[in-house]
C-alpha cells in the first residue's frame, strides 16, 4: 500500500468515520437531543447531516485530492485558481484554529487503528443499548427520543445547535476532513464516500443516544444534563444495574475509542498545515509540541463544567465559520470546471449542476446565514 492511499475504499470510509465519531456523538448528540426537543433536534439534524455531507464534505475531499497538500496549501490553491492566493494563505488559518481547539478536550497508522476500534465501539455502544432497552421505565426515553415537539421547529437556536452540531460532528469545519482527500485515489467517489461516512457516523450518534436518552429516563434524571450527562449520570445509572461495573468498562472504553480516532484526525491536520508553511520543522517535534500544548491548555479545563461551554463555544462559532470560509472557497472561488473535474473523478454517475448549485445556491447561504444569527444573539456561556 503506498504510504499516501488507503488500502481499500472501505478502509478510507472506516478512517473518515473514525475522524468523524467522538466527543460530538457519545456525549454531544443525546445531550443537544435533550436540550433541544428531542425528535424535533433529530429531525432538523438529519436534514443538514444529508445536506452537509452531499455537498460540503464531499467537496473538502476533492479539494484536498486536487490540491494535494494540506489545510492551508488548499486554501491557497483554491484562490490562487482567482489569482488571489495570498488571500488564501490568510484565511486558512481559521479553519484550521477550529481543528485545534477542538483538540484541547499519519494514513497507515489511522487506517490500522481505526480499523479496530470503530468495529468495537459500534459493538460496545449495541451491548449497552440492548442493556438499556431493558431497564423499566426505559420506553419514555425512546419516546421523547422520537416523537417530534414541532414548536420547536421555530425557534432558531434549535435549528442552529443542530447545525453546529452536524459540523461538528461531519468534522465539516474547513479544516478537518480535507486531510483525507489526499489519500483517496481518483478512482474513487468522494461524493459516494461522503455519504457514507455520514451515514455510519449518524448510526453511531443514534447508537449512543440509544443508550443515554432511555437510560436517564429510567433512572428519572434530565436529558439535558450537559457534561455530567456522560461522567457523572451515567456511572451513577451503571452502578445500580447488575453487573454495572463491567457495563461501565464497556461503556468508556468505547468512549476512548471514539475520542482517540478523532485526535488522530485532529492532530494529523494541524501538524501537516504546520508543517506544509514551516517546511524546516520536523513531524515528531511538531506532533511532541502540539501534545504539549494541548495537555497544557485541557488541564486548565479540567473541571467538567468547563466542557460544555466550550464545545458549545467552538460548535457554534468557530466551527461553523470555518466551514462558512471553506464552504465559499469551494464553491465561490475555485472555478467550476475545475471542482466538477475533481468530484467526477471515479464518480459512478456524473455530478453537475445540481450538485455544484446545491453546494452554492443551498450549503453556502444557509450555512453563513445561520452563522450570522448565532453570532448576533449573544449567548452567554
Amino acid at each position: 500500500m503506498n504510504k499516501r492511499s488507503f488500502s481499500s475504499r472501505w478502509a478510507f470510509i472506516i478512517a473518515c468515520v473514525g475522524s468523524a465519531v467522538g466527543m460530538a456523538n457519545v456525549w454531544g448528540f443525546p445531550y443537544k437531543l435533550g436540550t433541544n426537543g428531542g425528535g424535533a433536534f433529530l429531525l432538523i439534524y438529519l436534514f443538514f447531516i444529508a445536506l452537509f455531507s452531499y455537498a460540503g464534505l464531499s467537496a473538502e475531499y476533492a479539494i484536498r485530492r486536487r490540491a494535494r497538500t494540506g489545510t492551508l496549501g488548499s486554501y491557497e490553491y483554491a484562490w490562487k485558481s482567482r489569482g488571489l492566493g495570498t488571500v488564501g494563505k490568510i484565511i486558512g488559518w481559521l479553519p484550521l484554529a477550529g481543528t485545534l481547539f477542538t483538540l484541547f478536550f499519519g494514513a497507515h497508522s489511522i487506517e490500522k487503528t481505526n480499523k479496530i476500534m470503530m468495529p468495537l465501539f459500534f459493538i460496545l455502544f449495541a451491548v449497552l443499548a440492548v442493556k438499556v432497552a431493558m431497564l423499566p421505565g426505559s420506553g419514555a426515553g425512546y419516546k421523547f427520543l422520537f416523537t417530534p415537539d414541532f414548536g420547536k421547529l421555530g425557534d432558531p437556536m434549535v435549528w442552529i445547535s443542530a447545525m453546529g452540531q452536524a459540523f461538528f460532528s461531519l468534522s465539516i469545519t474547513g479544516s478537518g476532513m480535507i486531510v483525507y482527500g489526499a489519500y483517496l485515489p481518483k478512482n474513487e467517489d468522494v461524493v459516494s464516500a461522503a455519504k457514507n461516512t455520514a451515514f455510519f457516523d449518524t448510526l453511531a450518534a443514534m447508537v449512543a443516544a440509544l443508550v443515554m436518552i432511555p437510560a436517564v429516563f429510567a433512572y428519572h434524571t434530565d436529558p439535558a444534563a450537559g457534561p455530567g450527562l456522560l461522567f457523572v449520570t451515567l456511572p451513577k445509572i451503571l452502578q445500580d444495574m447488575i453487573g454495572g461495573q463491567i457495563f461501565a468498562i464497556i461503556l468508556f472504553t468505547a468512549v476512548i475509542f471514539g475520542g482517540i480516532s478523532s485526535l488522530q484526525n485532529m492532530f494529523e491536520v494541524v501538524a501537516e498545515s504546520l508543517m506544509h508553511k514551516f517546511p524546516r520543522l520536523n513531524r515528531t517535534c511538531t506532533l511532541v509540541l502540539l501534545c504539549v500544548i494541548c495537555f497544557g491548555v485541557g488541564v486548565n479545563m479540567e473541571a467538567i463544567v468547563k466542557w460544555g461551554p466550550w464545545m458549545d463555544f467552538v460548535s457554534i462559532y468557530i466551527i461553523p465559520i470555518g466551514a462558512v470560509i471553506g464552504a465559499v472557497s469551494w464553491f465561490w472561488v475555485i472555478k467550476k470546471d475545475e471542482i466538477l473535474d475533481e468530484v467526477n473523478s471515479g464518480a459512478s454517475k456524473r455530478y453537475g449542476a445540481f450538485w455544484y448549485n446545491t453546494g452554492r445556491f443551498l450549503y453556502v447561504p444557509l450555512a453563513l446565514l445561520l452563522c450570522i444569527i448565532a453570532l448576533s444573539m449573544h449567548i452567554s456561556f
